[in-house]
Formats: structure tokens, C-alpha cells, sequence
């Protein structure tokens, strides 16, 4: 099947690469249905944008790169941040209905941010109405053509150019062939114990880029939520997510004492970037306590109404966050690293591009600003559907015989890499639990079943060789072994 473009993954940046690129003929591959696809859906945080009194694209710049601890890229700030207002408002005209006031659009306010800029839907159902709106209009478009239950198996290539894809569909296995194929396809979730991301966030597109020779960066900056639900059941994988945006209106984190335990350890307390109380929280777990996001005082009876989507988490899991504190633990979140991309998106192997979480525009630095990755999906992927729009259509090889499917992912190996990650390179690192982590990985790849598997085992050796290269702590990257660094 041939296409002038091809898109892997249907989340935010994925569907806005594909509309963006009109008229050209598009593929979008997804893993599941299109509605039910991707972490985009997910995101109960907002989009962040200069649209207020006082805010300017500057000052969210600003912000961006204090998060990042100035390790991001500046032009990609200064592009992202430009273009995020008139992005949300392209947004709305696509259909997103979202939360207002008198004022206009409704602006929250979120850790390490400045301003309140954070528009919402739906209270903390952002990404949900997002992507139900953006599902809507690339299903009506014309140059989209959506193929649905489709796993990207290998990406194909000729004389070190990228010239499409092999998947597997419904109907077995298949080539899809373009000029140009976007590796839209989410984060690394599944790759560790707790997360926020859904089991289709597994790394499936760095491990194509990684088998194709596609350079990666930033691998070692894995960004962890300080606030999921810890259920009852204790179970990992993907754990409801409690929003920044609940201690942005003013709820608090807590030990089993009730005891405040951030006010000791930053300025900003409870809004101190997403590292800082990410670890203070895993400390304390670490210390035998329990801890709780108390939001009885700060929202109380009004949860249902601005945070439904946690009130309704809660409530599966017997807890009334309107009169309980809810029981939490740290979960990751966001991969700042992915496939390597220059300022055109483009990676290092012609023919192929990244957009979203699957790549390292540079954009994030050492650590993500609260909602800057719906906005980086939003900006990023419609600047490159437009720029692979005017690309001249070239004649293109035919496909030769379909690789492999590769296989799946057996729950042992899952589980292995599960727990290895956590334990070796998640929230605190150390020279020894790295080194004990690449010899584990080493030993696992030897019983590996299939090639699903060694791309797994191979996509978790590049975050652990990174977080061994890097022996300094910086943003979401923390050596207990190294000395502090703050850059800037």
C-alpha cells in the first residue's frame, strides 16, 4: 500500500502531523481503535499557553527552561512557546470545548509555572475531549485513511533511506510504503513498575528507530509523576493519575503523620517541579510511611465537578476525596529523551521523523514543564504535517518480502524489565544499581524468545548505559552518588 506519508500512532501528535498535511494522501497506523489508542487520552493535565493578563510567550519560555534545567534546546522553546497560543485556539475551532469564565478560556496554574496558563477540558478530562475531537475530524478528512488493530513490526529501508513500514493487521502481516514515515508512537510507560501510561506506551517506536540505526538522546530523563493512586490491590502497571493541577488548587501532600513533608525540602512546596516532589514522596515510602494528597480543604465538596475523572478513580477505589485523603505513590510519567530530531523534526536517517514523546526535539531539557506534551504534540506535529505537505513526491521502491512480526513480548521478560528499570534507573540511581542493572539485561538477552523481546531488553540498555554515562544529577536525572547540578 502506498501513501505520500505515513503516521505511526494516533495520540495528539500523530493525528495533528496527519491533518496538517493535507492533501496529501496519509496513513495513520494505530494498535488498537482510534479512539481507544495512545497516552494522549489519558492526560487529565492541560495545555499550557501564554493566553492571560501578564503572560507572555516569553515567560512561558522562561519557565520551560528553568524546568529543564537550561539542558533544552532554546530555539525549540522558543518555537513551542510562540506557537502555543494560537494552537489551543485552533484547537477550539477543531471542536474542543474548553473549560471558560468570563474572561475566556479558564487558566489553571501548575508546578514551576509563573502564571496561571493552563487551560483545561472538562475539568481534568483534557486529553479525553482532545482526542475526541481530533478521532472526529481526521476520521472525516479525506486524505486519512486510518488503519485501525495495526502494529508497526519494522520500518523499511533501502541504501540507508526509510521508505515505509511492515506491520501486522488484522489480516496478517503488511507493507505500507511512503516518502516519508513519523514516528508518532508515545513513551516507555510499560517498560516500568507504576506508571501513568497505558500498556501501548512500551517503547515500540524507539525500539523501530534503535533496529533501523536511528541515533537516540536524553535517554536517562525519565520523568516520574509524584501523585498516582495507590490502589488497594497494590497492583502495577498503569495506575489512575491524580492531576498537578489538584495541588495547583491547593492540595496537599501528607505522611501518615499529617505531617507536611514538602514545606521541608523546596521553596515551592507541593509546587515544586515534578522531580523534586517525585523523590521527596518515594523517601518517604522509603522510610516505611504512607502518603496522602489531602484535597478535603482545598477542593472538598466541588470535587465531582472540577476534578471528575479523579473523584470517579477514587470512588472505584472506596475513597471520598471530598472528606479522605487520597493514598498516592510516585509513577512514571514521561520519557524526555526518544529518537534524535532536528528543528525540521527530521531524525538521522533520511525518510523517517519523530514527533511527540517518541522524540528528543531537545524542547523538554532535563525535566518537562506540566502540560508542555500535549502542547509539544500540538505545535511540533502540526508545523510537520505542513512542512511534508510541500515535499516533492519521488519515486519509490517496491517493497521487498514483509520481515517478520518479531513476535510478542512474553510477561516474563515484561516483567523482568518491569522491575529492573524501577529498581536500577528510576527515581534515585547509583553507580552500583546501574552496573548490577546491564549485567541483568545482559542475561535476560540471552534467554530472549523473539525479536519483540530483544527490543525491549535493547530499548531498556540505552536508558541504563545513559543514566551510567551521565554520573551527575540533573533535573529528572538523579545520581544519590553524584553532587547536585543545577545548569543555567
Amino acid at each position: 500500500m502506498q501513501f505520500d506519508l505515513i503516521v505511526i500512532g494516533s495520540g495528539i501528535a500523530g493525528l495533528c502531523t496527519a491533518l496538517a498535511a493535507a492533501p496529501r494522501r496519509v496513513a495513520v497506523l494505530t494498535r488498537q481503535e482510534l479512539a481507544a489508542d495512545g497516552a494522549s487520552r489519558w492526560a487529565q493535565g492541560g495545555i499550557a499557553a501564554a493566553l492571560g493578563a501578564g503572560d507572555s510567550a516569553a515567560a512561558h519560555a522562561r519557565d520551560t527552561m528553568v524546568a529543564g534545567n537550561h539542558l533544552n534546546d532554546a530555539a525549540a522553546v522558543q518555537a513551542l512557546t510562540a506557537a502555543a497560543a494560537a494552537a489551543v485556539r485552533w484547537l477550539a475551532a477543531q471542536g474542543v470545548g474548553f473549560d471558560s469564565d468570563e474572561h475566556g478560556f479558564r487558566l489553571g496554574r501548575e508546578a514551576a509555572h509563573s502564571q496561571s496558563r493552563i487551560v483545561h477540558a472538562h475539568g481534568d478530562a483534557t486529553g479525553a475531549v482532545v482526542m475526541r475531537a481530533l478521532g472526529a475530524v481526521a476520521r472525516a478528512a479525506g486524505h486519512i485513511q486510518i488503519f485501525e488493530q495495526h502494529r508497526a513490526t519494522r520500518l523499511l529501508s533501502r541504501d540507508g533511506r526509510v521508505y515505509g513500514v511492515a506491520a501486522q493487521g488484522p489480516q496478517g502481516p503488511a507493507a505500507f510504503t511512503a516518502q516519508a514515515t513519523v514516528l508518532a508512537s508515545g513513551g516507555i510507560g510499560a517498560l516500568y513498575r507504576y506508571t501513568t501510561n497505558p500498556d501501548t506506551a512500551d517503547a515500540s517506536g524507539l525500539a523501530l528507530a534503535l533496529q533501523a540505526g536511528a541515533a537516540v538522546s536524553d535517554m536517562e530523563f525519565v520523568q516520574f509523576h509524584p501523585t498516582a493512586l495507590r490502589t488497594r490491590d497494590g497492583r502495577s502497571g498503569q495506575l489512575p493519575l491524580l492531576t498537578e493541577a489538584l495541588r495547583g488548587a491547593g492540595a496537599v501532600l501528607v505522611n501518615s503523620a499529617g505531617r507536611r513533608f514538602l514545606c521541608a525540602v523546596a521553596r515551592e512546596a507541593e509546587l515544586a517541579p515534578r522531580d523534586v516532589v517525585a523523590r521527596a514522596v518515594w523517601q518517604e515510602l522509603e522510610r516505611g510511611e504512607s502518603v496522602y494528597l489531602d484535597a478535603t480543604r482545598a477542593v472538598g465538596e466541588d470535587f465531582p465537578q472540577r476534578f471528575p475523572t479523579v473523584f470517579a478513580a477514587c470512588a472505584a477505589e472506596g475513597i471520598d476525596p471530598r472528606r479522605q485523603p487520597i493514598p498516592v505513590v510516585p509513577a512514571q510519567h514521561y520519557h524526555m529523551g526518544g529518537v534524535r530530531v532536528d528543528a525540521g523534526a527530521a531524525t538521522s536517517l533520511p525518510g523517517l521523523y519523530a514527533v511527540g514523546e517518541a522524540a528528543c526535539s531537545g524542547v523538554h531539557g532535563a525535566n518537562r514543564l506540566a502540560s508542555n506534551s500535549l502542547l509539544e504534540g500540538l505545535v511540533f506535529g502540526r508545523a510537520l504535517g505542513a512542512r511534508l505537505a510541500q515535499l516533492p513526491r519521488t519515486v519509490l521502491p517496491a517493497a521487498a518480502a514483509i520481515p517478520d512480526a518479531g513476535g510478542e513480548v512474553g510477561s516474563g521478560i515484561a516483567g523482568a524489565v518491569r522491575d529492573l528499570l524501577w529498581r536500577h534507573a528510576g527515581l534515585v540511581r547509583d553507580a552500583a544499581g546501574l552496573a548490577a542493572a546491564q549485567r541483568e539485561l545482559q542475561a535476560l538477552a540471552q534467554s530472549a524468545a523473539n525479536q519483540a523481546e530483544r527490543d525491549r531488553l535493547c530499548v531498556a540498555a540505552e536508558i541504563v548505559a545513559a543514566a551510567t554515562r551521565r554520573g551527575a544529577s540533573i533535573g529528572a536525572h538523579y545520581r544519590c552518588d553524584a553532587v547536585q547540578v543545577r545548569a543555567g
